[in-house]
Parts: C-alpha cells; sequence; structure tokens
C-alpha cells in the first residue's frame, strides 16, 4: 500500500472512531423483557428508548407513532451488563508489554496513578465483550509496586473514543497476600502501611493539603512531617478517600482480612467500603450484612489456590446473598463476557442438594443493576427502568444459557458494531477455501 493511500485509511478509521453516532429513538416488540432489578423476566414485552434513554419497559407498554420498531419474534431484551473490576480498555495483548498499561509496578506513585487517560476505547478486549452484551464497566489498576493500585475509572464499550465517563471513580488496595507481599511481607505490615496511608492523608486534609482527587492539585499541599512515608501526590490521592468523597476497593479473599477492612471504618467512619474478591465472604458474612459494605464477589471460586481462599465454595455468592448482603459478580480481571456463564451456573447450583445459589432473577440482576448500584451509577445504568441509559442487548435466547448470543446492542441508544477480530477471524475460516488457508496450513 501507498503512503498516501495508507494515510487516507488511517485517516477513515480515525473520523469513524472520532465521531460517535447519534442516539435512536428504537421500540423492541414481542420480548422477553428483563428489567434487570431482580425482578421476573416478562412474556411479551416491549422495551421504549428515546433520545438515548429507556421510556418505558414492561408489558402493555405503547409504541409511539413514527419510531424504529424491532420485531423481537420472543427473542430475551435485557440491559446492557455491568462488569466490575475489570482491565478493559488497559490490556488489548496481556503478553505484549507495549499494548499493556496493568503493570505500574515500577512507578513511583500508586494512590496517585489515574488510569483514565490510558483507556483505549478501540482495544479489541472492548470489542469482543461489547459483542457479548457488556455495555459498562468499573476498570482498575491490577498492579504497581505497593499496595494501593490507584484511582479506577467508569466506562462505556460504545465504539467512539470516549470511553471514560467518570474518572477517579474509586481507589483500589489489595490486602492480603498481594498486599502483604508489597507491603514488606506480612499481613502485619499491610495493615500499619494501609493506616498509616490514611492517617496521613487526613492530616493532609487537616493541614490545608486541599481536595486532592487530581494528584495534579498537589503541589499546592503544605509542608509535611518528616517521617511521613507517603509522596505528596499519594498521600493528597487518598484525601477524598478518607474524607468519603471517594470509595475505597478493597481485594481481601480470607475472612479475617474482610473484617479487618470493615474495622477500618471505627478509625475513618467516612469511609465508603467495597469488599472485591472475597473468597471467604461467607465466612464473614453476618459481618458484612451488619456493616452494609457491599461485594464484589470472584464467581464460583471453589478450589482453596491459595492459603488466603482455604475457605473456597461455589456457594459463596449465594450464601453471603442469603445473610443479607449485598453482592454482584465481580473481579472479572479476565473475560468479563463470561459473566452470564457464572450467573447461570449460580441459577444451576439451586439445583444441587446441599448448595447455595441464586434464583434467576437475582442472578442476572447480580451481573447488571447491582453491580451498577454498588459503583455508585445505578441510577444511571443497570436496568431497565425509565430514565436509565439506554443499553439494550438482544439476545437468541436466555441469556444465562451458555448456548445463547447476542443479535444486537445498544449503548446510549445508540446500535453498535458486534464485529471484532474473533467474529472476522471466525468468518473467515468457518468454510475455508483452496488457496484462503493461512499460510502456515499452505503445503
Amino acid at each position: 500500500m501507498s503512503a498516501r493511500k495508507l494515510s487516507l485509511a488511517l485517516a477513515a478509521l480515525l473520523t469513524s472512531v472520532a465521531a460517535p453516532a447519534l442516539a435512536q429513538d428504537i421500540a423492541i416488540t414481542n420480548a422477553t423483557v428483563v428489567i434487570g432489578d431482580g425482578s421476573a423476566p416478562i412474556a411479551g414485552g416491549t422495551v421504549v428508548v428515546r433520545s438515548g434513554k429507556v421510556v418505558a419497559a414492561g408489558a402493555g407498554v405503547a409504541v409511539p407513532a413514527g419510531i424504529r420498531t424491532i420485531d423481537a419474534g420472543g427473542k430475551w431484551v435485557t440491559p446492557g451488563l455491568v462488569v466490575a473490576i475489570t482491565d478493559l480498555g488497559l490490556v488489548d495483548v496481556e503478553a505484549v508489554d507495549e499494548s499493556n498499561d496493568g503493570n505500574s509496578g515500577k512507578s513511583p506513585f500508586s494512590a496517585a496513578l489515574d488510569i483514565a487517560p490510558a483507556i483505549n476505547p478501540v482495544a479489541q478486549p472492548i470489542a469482543i465483550s461489547r459483542a457479548a452484551g457488556v455495555t459498562r464497566a468499573a476498570v482498575a489498576p491490577l498492579d504497581t509496586g505497593a499496595i494501593f493500585g490507584g484511582q479506577g475509572a467508569i466506562i462505556d464499550l460504545g465504539a467512539d473514543n470516549q470511553a471514560v465517563t467518570q474518572p477517579r471513580a474509586f481507589q483500589y488496595v489489595d490486602l492480603g497476600e498481594t498486599g502483604a507481599r508489597r507491603a514488606g511481607g506480612s499481613r502485619v505490615a499491610v495493615h500499619a502501611v494501609l493506616r498509616n496511608a490514611l492517617i496521613e492523608a487526613r492530616e493532609l486534609a487537616r493541614r490545608g493539603g486541599g481536595t486532592g482527587a487530581d494528584p495534579r492539585l498537589a503541589d499546592t499541599a503544605p509542608e509535611r512531617p518528616g517521617d511521613a512515608l507517603l509522596n505528596r501526590f499519594d498521600a493528597a490521592a487518598l484525601i477524598p478517600v478518607v474524607a468519603g468523597r471517594q470509595p475505597l476497593y478493597v481485594r481481601a479473599e480470607r475472612a479475617a482480612d474482610i473484617r479487618i477492612a470493615l474495622a477500618l471504618k471505627t478509625d475513618f467512619p467516612a469511609l465508603k467500603l467495597v469488599i472485591v474478591g472475597a473468597t471467604e465472604g461467607w465466612m464473614a458474612a453476618r459481618d458484612l450484612a451488619a456493616s452494609g459494605v457491599p461485594v464484589l464477589a470472584t464467581p464460583l471460586n471453589d478450589l482453596p489456590a491459595s492459603f488466603e481462599q482455604l475457605g473456597a465454595t461455589q456457594s459463596n455468592v449465594g450464601r453471603m446473598a442469603a445473610a443479607g448482603v449485598k453482592v454482584a459478580l465481580g473481579a472479572f480481571f479476565d473475560q468479563p463476557r463470561h459473566a452470564p456463564q457464572y450467573a447461570g451456573n449460580l441459577v444451576g447450583l439451586t439445583k444441587v442438594p446441599g448448595a447455595t445459589g441464586l434464583s434467576w432473577d437475582k442472578a442476572f440482576a447480580a451481573i447488571s443493576s447491582v453491580p451498577a448500584e454498588i459503583i455508585g451509577q445505578g441510577d444511571k445504568f443497570g436496568s431497565l427502568k425509565p430514565g436509565r441509559a439506554g443499553d439494550v442487548v438482544i439476545w437468541d435466547g436466555d441469556p444465562l444459557e451458555a448456548g445463547s448470543g447476542v443479535t444486537q446492542v445498544f449503548i446510549d441508544g445508540v446500535e453498535q458494531p458486534l464485529s471484532n477480530r474473533q467474529t472476522r477471524l471466525r468468518d473467515r475460516y468457518q468454510t475455508p477455501t483452496e488457496g484462503a488457508l493461512p499460510k502456515a496450513y499452505d503445503w
């Protein structure tokens, strides 16, 4: 390809990415409608979206005149899936360092790291997840040289260049074995490091250290004591956490670590805690329920993969929910598109003697409205209630059945492309012809 043709092709690509499509007014009729709020599916329902927002969803909904109408023919219609916590947009090819922004282990900063500028809206994992019905995500840093992973972001998976909808949405911290390793080798160290960090941030705020959410404001921070362990950018970034303006997502697997995280509210009552992972959450379910702290649980951990996961059981999520814990499926560090399969397996557990799972309605809510509520966006998306974003997915069958697939996706009322690298490879080699195979197979 000539340089001129290459330049024109790149310009066309950038134009297509940079120009978001306009929201459509649509009505989807004759559908099995799932509101996503834990209520039962509605047969013969209708969903109406206008100006990018859900207007109505359910049975007996009138279709406005002149609106684009899609006859679902009995297919399932649901809100878009919400996944948290994930690395979508930070990683394109995990094994290629140049395309992987999920590791900042050599950075001098930790809590001050803001991942929003690194989000790549055209990363292939975003396109793949979108084609599987995922429309929103909470993206978190995965690895730094300290216990703090930095400030995560809320994104949508629309095919445009404006993925980040809320930067600096939460602060992420690792306890347990990972945090202990980074803090000096034991849980004794990680607990001391965490408490000291919060105390330093609180003291900096008392001395006029500013709001701190944006680390660029740290240059206005006053002088600090000589025994301070955090650099001023990291200390300033934790001020919104101790003030309760920015949630603190705590990765904790062992029941004892979960209880220690909950105890932080004794000395820091303004903390807005969210527990991430929680493999042994069922063992601390009463404490979690009493505290009102929600959980983004890694689904279906059933093997003692580490010493902090000795109590692993597939019944973990079901038992926490039964105890009154607000729990969603989360910690999707890999393959967010598998969220419906995990939710479906939780439904299957209800039929296993001695196991505890979730009803179909609650299982779907655990990958839609409940994670949206936990990440503070329940009034914006995660369900098909009026006023929520027009994030709508049409499935060719029960979305919690592994054999079902997505036929159409709308984000903010805009129909999305479902093509991605995987679908193009499938289409290319599904019915190979002579001379069309890769060179490796051309003998």
